[in-house]
């Protein structure tokens, strides 16, 4: 077990989680992860960059109505206005920090424009490195802070609880050993679900653990259903599969299929610069007819592509395609959650003592589908926000009662053959397009192998798998990621965010199983 931790506890090393703890300084904090901080989460692959309004003639207000109209008319517009006008000073941060964001001559901020955004305003990192470039600047500030223990190794599995508040957290260390961990305050930063689906972009780690530990300690669930699908993963059967960052379409890339014809202006006047969800199911529907899907930079970016996207350019030369000569292979990967543990404006969850930041949070901002480089954006800013509460308030003594240090057997293959069929299963029938057949199915069959399994963190897959099923199966409508073939049209019925606990998904899983 760690050596006497401070009170407050963050669970995930991305740059929700980092952020936060720095933000706390000079309050003592730990943060614990499975991974070493810097290369830890999704944030670290993140290719477009921070949404902010930093270019003549943008403004937060113009930011925000973007956010809102891309969020299928659920967005908290008062949560993306403030969250819009805190981004700038957020970035600003960053900078201060040292992370090398693209600049012009003279030193203004050098944005660029992504899907369904009005302005340019993506403040970026050598075009698609963005990510990575923060959570190495962050990686320094980490290591010069003396406020912050970093304790990796180490899995949470469980929140601890005491009468309705947070008193600790159950962790898994890589040797196999379980320590609880007492805390007087707990902040989740743990990240997305990616890892349900077959395909996605995600991490290993991105496998809904969150979601599934607040659930699981009562915490309210909100718009778990609106799972975003990122249309231009690229195909070469990789897991995680690298993305072809939007920024190349904001560069003029175009979508076709084997024939070269750019089909998304079927579905949408913008084509390639429409509204995720779109993109996604018409790349989707053009694969499933056989007509295949890519992404042709050649025009738009041609012999630049080496310099001005190397992350993408790296990816496609290591399997064999040359983006400079030839069109890319897409196809829709799971990407990011709109959805998960309910917070407030602050990251307070349903829960005392329990904060949600980053992806694993849904905060309102983000609706039934996130606009393009909004998350890093949310994560800076609730991470400030959930650490200046944090700072503002008495927190209760820790109970060392809590502590304690057990040996637990491992995860036996055929647990590993549950979470191949779970993701095989979501992809099928909790992915891109949905029905009541293909839900009431998912929601029956991740009860059964349920039941086939002991160990706690594919439980935890499970019931977040569940969540977003039994969402799904209750909003009967087609609004932003969630799409629905039975009811493919938008219900004014359903114009408002959803909530769920998990003792009421599990009662509607055992209603249709009935």
């Amino acid at each position: 077990m760690p050596e006497k931790l401070p009170p407050i506890i963050i669970v995930g090393g991305g740059l929700a989680g980092v952020f936060c703890a720095l933000k706390l300084a000079p309050r003592p904090v730990a943060i614990l992860a499975p991974t070493p901080v810097g290369a830890s989460g999704s944030s670290y692959w993140a290719q477009g960059g921070i949404a902010a309004a930093v270019s003549e003639g943008d403004t937060p207000e113009h930011h925000a109505d973007d956010t809102v109209a891309a969020g299928g008319g659920i967005v908290d517009r008062d949560i993306a206005l403030g969250m819009a006008q805190e981004a700038r000073a957020r970035v600003d941060d960053l900078a201060a920090m040292g992370a090398p964001f693209d600049r012009r001559d003279g030193g203004a901020f050098a944005p660029s424009r992504e899907a369904a955004h009005s302005h340019r305003r993506i403040v970026r990192v050598t075009g698609d490195a963005a990510g990575r470039a923060i959570m190495q600047t962050l990686e320094q500030q980490v290591a010069r802070a003396p406020s912050v223990t970093v304790v990796d190794g180490y899995s949470a599995q469980q929140i601890l609880t005491r009468d309705r508040r947070v008193v600790g957290v159950r962790a898994r260390h890589a040797s196999g050993r379980i320590c609880d961990i007492p805390c007087s305050a707990l902040v989740l930063a743990t990240g997305g679900v990616g890892h349900l689906y077959r395909v996605t972009t995600n991490p290993v780690e991105a496998r809904g653990v969150g979601v599934a530990m607040a659930a699981r300690a009562g915490a309210m669930i909100a718009d778990a259903e609106f799972v975003q699908f990122h249309p231009t993963a690229i195909d070469i059967d990789a897991d995680p599969a690298p993305l072809a960052t939007e920024a190349l379409r904001g560069e003029g890339a175009i979508i076709v299929d084997r024939d070269g014809r750019r089909f998304l202006l079927d579905a949408t006047p913008a084509g390639e610069l429409g509204p995720r969800d779109i993109v996604a199911r018409g790349v989707f529907a053009s694969i499933k007819a056989g007509r295949g899907a890519f992404l042709d930079a050649r025009a738009a970016v041609g012999a630049a592509f080496p310099q001005k996207f190397p992350t993408v350019y790296g990816s496609c030369m290591r399997a064999g395609i040359d983006p400079v000569a030839q069109p890319i292979p897409i196809a829709p990967a799971a990407h990011y959650h709109m959805g998960g543990v309910w917070t407030d404006a602050r990251g307070r969850s349903s829960l005392d003592g329990l904060w949600a930041i980053g992806e694993v949070a849904s905060t309102g901002v983000h609706g039934a589908n996130r606009l393009a480089s909004n998350s890093l954006l949310e994560a800076v800013v609730f991470g400030a926000r959930a650490a200046a509460d944090i700072a503002a308030i008495e927190l209760p003594d820790i109970d060392p009662r809590v502590a304690s240090d057990r040996a637990e057997p491992q995860a036996h293959d055929r647990d590993f053959a549950v979470v191949e069929q779970l993701r095989d299963l979501m992809s099928a029938n909790v992915g891109v397009i949905r029905d009541a057949a293909g839900l009431t199915g998912a929601m029956r069959a991740i009860r059964r192998l349920s039941a086939r399994t002991s160990d706690i963190e594919i439980s935890n897959m499970l019931t977040t798998a569940l969540m977003i099923a039994a969402s799904a199966w209750v909003r009967r409508e087609s609004r932003g990621a969630q799409f629905r073939s039975d009811f493919p049209n938008a219900d004014p019925a359903f114009a408002t965010r959803s909530r769920m606990t998990l003792a009421e998904a599990l009662k509607l899983a055992d209603e249709v199983s009935a």
